[in-house]
């Protein structure tokens, strides 16, 4: 995906790109591969040099792994086509609040392989929040960028890394896929433990306040398998809603037979916030 993509490049968008696949540039090596005879439409013989020394430098970067690289070129509606390259190296995260802007409850993140919980009150650590985040290469979120990365820049300040960051609501509405997390779970038949699926148990800002006004650990211990059904969930649909747009994006080829071989490496206020909270959840 990110290597058949050229929309990184300056001055290549979308029309562009696709007059590149169209005439058969489908790969980074096709392009570099192309010599001074096989002119390129639209690529004249110094920008062909130039984008060739940028290309020769992506291939670098995603050898070493540097997502930094490609977060400073591409641009956030694009960033998802980083996926399959650092989805080894990815972290979904998912937060829930007291139902206020800045009162986070519970921080959950997931790697594809486990879980890790933070609970106000309990596991809350500035310096362990930003040194668990900084171990990973992609940042993956439902409405992340609305809702739960700047709530965490205002409670925390200065924790959250400097990596690509995909929302996959803006990844959803691009399919026509609209609607909170939850609805759009079942639309594509992801499915949640009955366990946290009733009224009362689907609803975190409910679950913290009856945990505040009783003490009764069950309510927080649900407030935290709901969050963890969150977290995990990011991650079948980030493997779906992905998957389909660059089925429509890319050109129908088969890849055995238009992908060049590669040797690269590819790799964890209540009002207006709570209509955030919704498309959130």
């Amino acid at each position: 995906m990110l290597q058949n993509s050229f929309i990184f490049l300056p001055k290549i968008g979308l029309k562009k790109e696709q007059g590149l696949w169209n005439q058969g540039i489908l790969h980074w090596d096709n392009f570099l591969q192309a010599t001074q005879a096989q002119q390129m439409r639209g690529i004249s013989t110094k920008i062909k040099g130039y984008y060739d020394q940028q290309l020769h430098e992506a291939k670098k970067a995603l050898f070493a792994e540097d997502s930094f690289y490609f977060q400073q070129r591409l641009k956030s509606n694009q960033m998802w086509r980083l996926y399959e390259a650092f989805k080894d190296q990815a972290v979904f995260l998912d937060i829930e609040t007291s139902g206020y802007y800045r009162d986070i409850t519970v921080i959950g993140m997931y790697d594809g392989y486990d879980t890790k919980t933070m609970v106000k009150g309990f596991t809350f650590d500035k310096k362990l929040l930003k040194k668990t985040l900084e171990a990973y290469k992609l940042l993956v979120t439902f409405n992340g960028s609305s809702f739960d990365l700047p709530i965490i820049e205002r409670f925390f300040q200065q924790v959250v890394p400097k990596i690509p960051h995909i929302d996959l609501r803006h990844v959803c509405a691009k399919l026509g896929w609209t609607g909170g997390l939850k609805q759009i779970e079942k639309q594509q038949g992801i499915q949640r433990d009955p366990a946290v699926q009733t009224p009362e148990a689907s609803d975190p800002v409910y679950l913290w306040q009856q945990y505040q006004a009783t003490g009764e650990k069950e309510y927080l211990n649900t407030l935290v398998k709901y969050n963890e059904e969150d977290v995990i969930n990011l991650k079948p649909l980030a493997e779906q809603a992905i998957k389909r747009l660059w089925n429509y994006t890319y050109p129908p080829h088969e890849p055995t037979k238009h992908h060049a071989p590669t040797t690269q490496k590819t790799t964890q206020t209540a009002s207006a916030d709570e209509a955030g909270q919704n498309q959130a959840h």
